[in-house]
């Protein structure tokens, strides 16, 4: 399972860049707001919602969820780094990316100006995916929290 959220999140990171490429390309460009842009950002905020509960099956399922959290104490998950990272700082920041997110794909749905949806998908999308990246548990992250980049 964690295999398939590690390898997920390419998928994710690549459907981010995409929507938000393309809502830049329509923002500057003054293009009309097509279906295939609004496909882009409904791929992506479907792909977070599969992340989402890949991580909320591992957080209740895994070591370094709800069992961390039962065989430590909360006290002392906070104090060390790596279970707070995976316990608090990762579970929160994502599911803040996949609220803004939802936000932008909101605003694509709404009969607003098109140059207003690009806009609106454009910094939830940007603000998403720096949560994101923010919140990765990258190889080159302090021990106890670097995952490696690729599964296996």
């Amino acid at each position: 399972m964690l295999h398939l959220h590690n390898l997920l999140r390419w998928v994710v990171l690549i459907l981010g860049i995409l929507t938000l490429v393309k809502a830049f390309m329509g923002m500057t460009s003054k293009k009309p707001f097509a279906n295939g842009d609004k496909r882009t950002a409904l791929f992506l905020m479907i792909s977070c919602d599969v992340q989402l509960l890949l991580g909320l099956l591992l957080y209740f399922t895994g070591a370094w969820g709800i069992k961390n959290i039962q065989n430590m104490g909360m006290s002392a998950v906070m104090k060390e780094a790596g279970s707070r990272f995976f316990a608090v700082e990762h579970t929160i920041g994502m599911v803040a990316a996949l609220v803004f997110v939802h936000i932008g794909y909101a605003a694509v749905k709404k009969n607003i100006a098109d140059n207003s949806k690009f806009k609106r998908l454009f910094w939830f999308t940007f603000i998403a995916l720096l949560l994101m990246v923010l919140h990765i548990p990258w190889s080159f992250r302090a021990a106890g929290i670097a995952r490696p980049l690729f599964p296996g």
